[in-house]
């Protein structure tokens, strides 16, 4: 018999008034897992973490941590820990009376609970001499690392992140980023995290669900979501993509307006006659000299070129009107690309082909 999973939601609803935020939610998360919600504003993300970690009440449904079910425990006595995005630490306090506080209200004596922070200055890379300094004096980045600290401190089984990165600058919130994954191997806790930043969910996730109106759109690795994903919602909501209109022929070859097809390539997603969409990311698809070379090709011209420091972004409109996007290397930038005529070319198994039109 499958060992269950280690969190459980089942059927959770969420409503507020006449407004649903959760619509029946299932999900199972692996112990040690780093599991990353991502969606735009209003997916109901937050929503299902506030339920998660006991700061609301669910409307409908079961959480189940461990045997346990654990929806209607105060989130005082969960086994789980929220870092916010505000961080909420203690100003007048120093850095070590901010990490110890969870061990205070639990009555732990002061021997104690400065051996544990100073154990978690040591884990969060930070210098034990930090245990006297004031949380007015830390950087953004220092705040961050206090917080985290402070969420381990009473060793809780899940902890739970609430955008947490995101009001640090670019080069901050980066480094922060591979900090957590590796803080993640170390403690080997079960991280829950939700963003909706991309690159945050990317670098650090083991899988990743991306939440639409109070739904799960898609759960799985990224590599899986970004490369073959379920919906055009999905597809569009992981960065830049070309959505190609298709109808599938008889024998699964594919058919769009200004698409030249080589004989023999066939992709038998779609039955015959059925619409869908052809997704190429713009990295694969290339500047043809030769359009025999690849599976799918079309012309178009070149309207626009966008720097962006080590890749090369290029607008170009097809002969049938369709927008389409080229990435590039900076070494690979087209001479004199302003109105040039070209022909993109692209191969089927850097594609990926969405039933939903």
């Amino acid at each position: 018999m499958d060992k269950p999973a280690f969190l459980r939601l089942r059927g959770v609803v969420k409503t507020f008034g006449d407004f649903s935020a959760l619509h029946s939610i299932d999900l199972d998360i692996e112990e040690g897992e780093f599991f990353t919600i991502v969606g735009p504003s209003g997916s109901g993300k937050s929503t299902l973490i506030r339920l998660l970690v006991g700061m609301d009440e669910i409307t409908a449904g079961e959480i189940h941590l461990r045997d346990a079910r654990i929806d209607q425990t105060p989130a005082n006595l969960r086994p789980t820990c929220m870092v916010f995005q505000s961080l909420a630490l203690f100003p007048h306090m120093s850095v070590g009376r901010n990490i110890e506080f969870p061990l205070k209200i639990r009555k732990e004596p002061p021997d104690r609970r400065r051996v544990r922070a100073l154990e978690l200055l040591d884990l969060l890379r930070l210098p034990r001499d930090f245990y006297n300094k004031r949380i007015s004096q830390c950087s953004g980045g220092e705040r961050q690392r206090v917080a985290l600290a402070r969420a381990l401190a009473f060793d809780p089984e899940i902890l739970f992140f609430d955008e947490p990165l995101s009001a640090l600058d670019y080069r901050l919130r980066k480094t922060l980023e591979k900090e957590l994954k590796d803080l993640h191997a170390r403690t080997g806790k079960t991280f829950v995290y939700i963003t909706h930043s991309l690159e945050e969910a990317m670098v650090m996730s083991d899988r990743i669900a991306i939440m639409k109106e109070g739904r799960f759109e898609q759960i799985s690795v990224a590599d899986e979501i970004y490369g073959a994903p379920n919906s055009r919602f999905v597809a569009e909501f992981m960065g830049e993509v070309n959505l190609l209109n298709v109808t599938a022929s008889d024998g699964g070859k594919l058919q769009g307006q200004g698409l030249t097809v080589r004989d023999g390539v066939t992709q038998a997603t779609l039955a015959s006659g059925q619409q869908g969409l052809l997704m190429v990311r713009p990295e694969y698809v290339q500047f043809a000299q030769d359009a025999s070379q690849y599976d799918y090709s079309l012309n178009g011209k070149i309207l626009a070129e966008y720097a962006l420091g080590s890749r090369v972004q290029y607008q170009i409109e097809s002969a049938d009107g369709q927008a389409i996007t080229v990435e590039k290397l900076r070494e690979e930038r087209v001479a004199d690309p302003e109105n040039k005529i070209v022909t993109l070319g692209f191969n089927a198994d850097r594609t990926h082909v969405i039933e939903d039109a």
